[in-house]
């Protein structure tokens, strides 16, 4: 699938080069409007907003569905992104090799979010056969929701849950680059911005982390096709 860009007043390589700078290098809007100008694009700090909302979770959603297959082992965990003030919940899974699998920004966090994404995540990965995650009662009983639904569908086999704290380091260390980028960022004033830029600083951290097999790709290079 090609994402559209028709309408837009700029070429699509254009958007998706100042997309991608700035979900890999966290600059400023105000900061990339220079950098695009320094090379000849006349574009509002506004409008690069724009693109990175609109075009991140569609360069996402391609993402999911060209990454290598994971391993059936898991590692789930949730971390604190800043919204308008206010602390979200952003939920994430790696497999254990530290491919990423899914994330989702939630502003709960309870059962219902946690079921919420291990449902995402089975929906786009796959189930597991086992899945590590911290002593969360929201995330066990998110999992045990899993597990009835295959009770229910009638499977003869469950999704082992761990719930030991040193098997989840390796989630842990892998939050740090994407807070990293977010730190830098200062917050975000709407939630869907958030959920949008997100989705891209994750796409990047999945081409750093190999997961397209585009060997003699650079970076930007994979990540524009996904695009198309």
């Amino acid at each position: 699938m090609t994402i559209d860009f028709k309408g837009c007043h700029y070429p699509k390589h254009v958007i998706l080069y100042a997309v991608f700078f700035y979900v890999r290098y966290a600059v400023s809007y105000r900061d990339l409007e220079e950098i695009m100008a320094e090379r000849g694009v006349e574009v509002d700090h506004s409008t690069l907003n724009r693109w990175v909302v609109e075009f991140s979770p569609l360069i996402a959603t391609q993402a999911q569905k060209r990454k290598q297959k994971p391993a059936v082992s898991w590692r789930m965990d949730e971390t604190y992104i800043k919204v308008k003030g206010k602390w979200t919940y952003y939920y994430r899974a790696i497999d254990k090799f530290g491919k990423t699998l899914d994330f989702m920004l939630s502003e709960k966090r309870d059962e219902a979010a946690a079921t919420a994404f291990f449902a995402r995540a089975i929906g786009n990965n796959g189930f597991p056969d086992r899945v590590v995650i911290d002593k969360s009662g929201a995330n066990l009983a998110g999992l045990e929701n899993m597990n009835c639904m295959l009770i229910l569908n009638g499977w003869y086999w469950l999704i082992e849950v761990l719930q030991v704290k040193y098997l989840n380091n390796i989630i842990e260390q892998d939050h740090r680059f994407i807070k990293k980028l977010t730190k830098q960022m200062k917050g975000f004033k709407s939630f869907t911005a958030a959920s949008a830029t997100l989705d891209g600083i994750e796409v990047a951290h999945m081409i750093r982390k190999k997961q397209f097999g585009a060997s003699g790709q650079s970076a930007f290079q994979q990540f524009a096709a996904l695009a198309g």
